[in-house]
């Protein structure tokens, strides 16, 4: 526990002093902290390690709720999924917003994924589009592997992409 006591105060004095001046002046001041609350802190280790623990799960939380951003179109009018090779963790929620060149969606290859996993589970149907700007398409993965997705209007200009999961 810290507290506040008074104490003695030496405060210099700079009046009068010339460049080669030897001698030291000062003038004593006493400064009374008699009407000033006492400070305390008081905290355990079991306090502290609580916290702690607290502020770790919440970032541990907060890390499994977040989630990727893929544009669909890039910034230059290209059609391209923005990242288009990017890895997330298992369980990780991954967002393709719509961004320009739409209509788009986003359909997982059925033969370039984790053996076991239902594509048109994941996918969006060939013929759903996200037509306006800013409309998005979520999905979360959780089995560990290589997927391979495309935009069906534009797989032909190349709009592919490729998600690996940790």
């Amino acid at each position: 526990m810290a507290t506040v006591t008074s104490a003695a105060v030496s405060i210099p004095s700079f009046t009068g002093l010339k460049a080669a001046a030897t001698s030291k002046v000062s003038a004593p001041l006493k400064v009374s902290a008699s009407g000033l609350p006492k400070l305390s802190i008081k905290a355990s280790l079991k306090d502290v390690g609580a916290a702690v623990v607290a502020t770790a799960a919440s970032a541990v939380l907060a890390s499994n709720a977040m989630a990727i951003e893929v544009l669909l179109g890039g910034g230059d009018g290209s059609l391209a999924f923005v990242p288009n090779s990017f890895s997330v963790s298992s369980g990780e929620k991954i967002v393709f917003k719509n961004n320009a060149g739409f209509p788009h969606n986003v359909v997982f290859d059925e033969d370039e994924i984790p053996s076991g996993v239902d594509a048109s589970k994941i996918s969006m149907s060939e013929e759903d589009l996200l037509n306006a700007p800013g409309e998005t398409y979520a999905v979360t993965l959780t089995e560990k592997g290589s997927y391979s997705f495309y935009c069906s209007p534009h797989q032909g200009a190349g709009m592919v992409g490729k998600v690996t999961v940790n």
